[in-house]
C-alpha cells in the first residue's frame, strides 16, 4: 500500500558507508513496495521525502503540488522523493519504522507510477537499498 507521511528516520548511504546506524532526524516517507514472503514476513522498501532538493549524486523527483496535498504534506512550500536510495527493513521486526501511527495520506497511482519508474533502475542495479534490519 503506498503512502505519504508515516514518521521514519531514513539513513542515507553516505551515514550507512559511514557506519551511522541512524538516520539524524524523523521524516516522512513513501512506501514504495511491501511483499510478503512464505514465513509471513513483510519486507518493505522505503523512499524518503525531503524539503529539500537531492544532493548532489542523488536523484530524485520533485512532488507536484497537488501531490503534497493528497499526502498531506501540504506544510513543506516543496517537496521530493529520492528514488536513487532506499531503506529496506522488515514490518514487524523494525527498530526505525514506526507502525503505532496512522498515514497521513496518499498520492496518486499516477504518480506512484513515476515514482516507480524512476526508482527501478535504481534498484535493478544493486546499489540503492541500505539494510536496516541489523
Amino acid at each position: 500500500m503506498p503512502f505519504g507521511g508515516r514518521p521514519h528516520q531514513h539513513l542515507w548511504r553516505w551515514q550507512d558507508d559511514k557506519g551511522q546506524e541512524h538516520g539524524e532526524k524523523d521524516r516522512p516517507v513513501c512506501l514504495l513496495l511491501a511483499m510478503r514472503d512464505d514465513k509471513d514476513n513483510t519486507h518493505i522498501l522505503l523512499l524518503p521525502i525531503s524539503s529539500a532538493p537531492p544532493y548532489s549524486g542523488q536523484t530524485a523527483l520533485e512532488i507536484p503540488a497537488l501531490e503534497l496535498k493528497r499526502a498531506k504534506l501540504s506544510d513543506l512550500k516543496r517537496g521530493w522523493i529520492t528514488v536513487s536510495e532506499c531503506n529496506y527493513d522488515i514490518l514487524g521486526k523494525s527498530y526505525h519504522f514506526d507502525m503505532t501511527q496512522t498515514p497521513r495520506g496518499k498520492f496518486s497511482g499516477i504518480f506512484l507510477e513515476e515514482v516507480r519508474k524512476a526508482f527501478a533502475p535504481f534498484l535493478a542495479a544493486g546499489r540503492a537499498r541500505v539494510d536496516r534490519t541489523r
